[in-house]
């Protein structure tokens, strides 16, 4: 079973006022540790989607093996970034999406969407998190269409809450844990 991923870092971090994706978390940049734990779960291939930062994050990610492409569009949303790496990838069975951001998200976790998939066909398997479903989340082929569709401001959970039956979920404790503000910078720290 193919399955590629999709790892979001092309946006501006205006909120931090520097590259998120560039900040060290355990050691490694939050990229990398995305693109990483992409790799680890037994994705091939592993597209990440660069924009504001390009240079500076495809150069962190050279010795991992994924495939960065640009999305020159980065600033009018997250969907036209998950369009972009949608399209980046050849035929597979499903497409795993991920942001670089979320620090609770790890290989297991991403294996574990995976095996869930391979075990229930079940058309999305979402992380559950505060009450809702989310990213990281995994979609089958067939609704491959529907994330190249998406509107620019929009992002995954669109296609994830469009019709709830088709949804499996898996748990992510502390999943909405993300960074994009200096107190979350200062989190990351402790």
């Amino acid at each position: 079973m193919k399955v590629g991923a999709v790892v979001l870092a092309a946006g501006g971090s205006s909120r931090l006022g520097r590259p998120k994706q560039l900040l060290v978390h355990e050691g490694r940049t939050l990229v990398r540790r995305a693109a990483e734990a992409a790799v680890a779960a037994g994705c091939e291939p592993v597209v990440v989607v660069v924009g504001a930062h390009g240079e500076a994050v495809a150069a962190e990610l050279a010795d991992v093996p994924v495939r960065t492409v640009d999305n020159p569009e980065w600033q009018v949303g997250m969907g036209r970034s998950l369009s972009v790496g949608v399209r980046a990838l050849p035929e597979v069975e499903a497409v795993l999406v991920l942001l670089c951001d979320q620090l609770r998200v790890d290989s297991a976790h991403l294996r574990g969407l995976v095996d869930t998939f391979a075990r229930t066909r079940s058309p999305i398997v979402a992380s559950g998190y505060d009450g809702a479903r989310g990213v990281p989340a995994l979609f089958s082929r067939a609704l491959r269409p529907e994330l190249e569709a998406l509107e620019a401001d929009q992002g995954a959970r669109k296609v994830i809450v469009r019709e709830p039956s088709r949804v499996v979920e898996v748990p992510l404790p502390g999943g909405s844990e993300d960074v994009d503000t200096a107190a979350d910078l200062s989190r990351l720290s402790t």
